[in-house]
């Protein structure tokens, strides 16, 4: 059964599924779609257009699909689709996209702790963690399995790859490659994130060719292009290897060195 608390501001042509609570002083404005079994504490404000998967949830002060900050933006029809069972902790934020028919997506079972904030036209992917204050501006993608630290500021334009982990402070103006700790104003690459793949169940022996992998592309004498060229010989024909050389080769900013 839905439940709405009656100080909360529903919108007629909002939809709301089986199962969701809405707390009180909560605001749903028009063109929002809210799947089953979520649960908004309070003070919490969804506005649409934004699709909003099931048991996702909200925390108190939490203001999910605002218009773009991006001062191009001129109210054209833009969308915010969020997948399911994510927790948005107090005051985290994520905006709706610019350009007109574009849109900001968040996948599934993410972790948004308190002031996080997820900017215009962003792609986030599954079983993400933002820590506090963890920030990313327009246009950045968010890998699977990525940690984004506390108080890290993420570039427009930037990537943060699978598996990625970005250490507390952190200024990253560059891609951050899958599989690697990111740490430092301005970031560098510190190591593999041996600790967070052994939990997801990486191998001693897959663990090794990464940290093969990081030696040829960090602490070598080759250049990028001589270290992709190794890569591809060595360990193109793994998994983790063939998606690090495809993430180094497809990046527009370049890899942080």
């Amino acid at each position: 059964m839905t439940r709405i608390h009656p100080t909360a501001i529903v919108s007629p042509s909002a939809t709301i599924g089986e199962g969701t609570e809405i707390g009180p002083y909560c605001i749903i404005g028009d063109d929002v779609s809210i799947g089953a079994d979520c649960w908004l504490q309070h003070h919490v404000t969804i506005m649409g257009p934004s699709q909003v998967g099931v048991g996702n949830r909200f925390f108190s002060y939490a203001c999910i699909g605002q218009r773009s900050q991006d001062l191009k933006y001129e109210t054209e029809p833009t969308y915010l689709k969020i997948g399911d069972r994510n927790c948005f902790r107090e005051f985290s934020t994520v905006h709706r996209a610019t350009a007109a028919g574009n849109t900001t997506t968040v996948g599934n079972d993410g972790t948004f702790l308190s002031y996080s904030h997820i900017a215009h036209d962003c792609t986030v992917g599954d079983h993400v963690i933002f820590s506090n204050n963890g920030t990313i501006a327009g246009h950045v993608e968010v890998g699977d399995y990525a940690n984004i630290g506390g108080l890290t500021a993420v570039h427009q334009f930037c990537r943060v790859g699978v598996h990625a982990i970005t250490g507390g402070c952190s200024k990253i103006v560059q891609d951050v490659p899958p599989f690697f700790i990111a740490d430092g104003n301005p970031a560098e690459i510190r190591g593999v994130n041996s600790v967070g793949l052994e939990r997801r169940g990486y191998t001693p022996e897959q663990l090794k060719t990464l940290k093969e992998c990081y030696r040829l592309l960090y602490r070598s004498k080759l250049n990028v292009k001589q270290a992709v060229a190794e890569l591809e010989e060595q360990f193109g024909g793994t998994t983790e290897g063939r998606l690090l050389i495809d993430f180094v080769v497809s990046s527009q900013r370049g890899i942080i060195r």
